[in-house]
């Protein structure tokens, strides 16, 4: 009798667990998020918003992941480990993603270039409107040319999270 912890399991056929393939995207997302509680002390902000980064990156790799409304429960997330005033990820990512369900509805095909692009606006899109959002709460005196190294920074790192994005994709609908 042969023994059964010993005996090869076949990995054809076998499908990766529910959680692991709605939870993954949206841990990954949440863990960005919390990675703005780090204690990084500089003078201005140049940390780039990684929860953002990788909403966007799991929203273009697999458009039929998400619905728009997505932005919703991981925007206040993001709010709430940012200490931007609530409400203002949830619109804005929101209004990104919609845009981009807008953009990608009127596209044919998508190259990496345009990706990329449409990845910047919207990067550019959030950093803005959470700027706006801080200043009319009463975050301070913040000017727009400030953030712009964040944003520059933000752009430029958008496709080594999409690559991570897609190695963390293949684990998750690995058998």
């Amino acid at each position: 009798m042969i023994d059964p912890h010993l005996q090869h399991v076949p990995r054809l056929g076998r499908h990766p667990s529910r959680f692991r393939l709605t939870g993954t995207p949206v841990i990954a997302v949440m863990l960005g998020s919390a990675i703005t509680v780090l204690p990084v002390i500089a003078q201005a902000p140049v940390m780039p918003p990684f929860g953002l980064l990788l909403l966007l990156s799991w929203r273009l790799l697999r458009p039929e992941l998400w619905r728009a409304w997505i932005g919703l429960p991981l925007g206040l997330f993001d709010d709430i480990m940012s200490g931007q005033p609530i409400g203002s990820a949830m619109f804005l990512w929101t209004v990104m993603l919609i845009g981009i369900d807008a953009i990608e509805h009127r596209m044919v095909w998508r190259s990496y270039r345009q990706d990329w692009l449409i990845a910047s606006a919207g990067i550019i899109f959030c950093i803005a409107g959470g700027v706006f959002f801080a200043r009319i709460t009463g975050g301070g005196n913040i000017k727009l040319q400030l953030v712009a190294p964040q944003m520059l920074w933000t752009v430029l790192l958008f496709p080594f999270v999409v690559r991570q994005c897609a190695r963390i994709d293949r684990w998750r609908v690995m058998a």
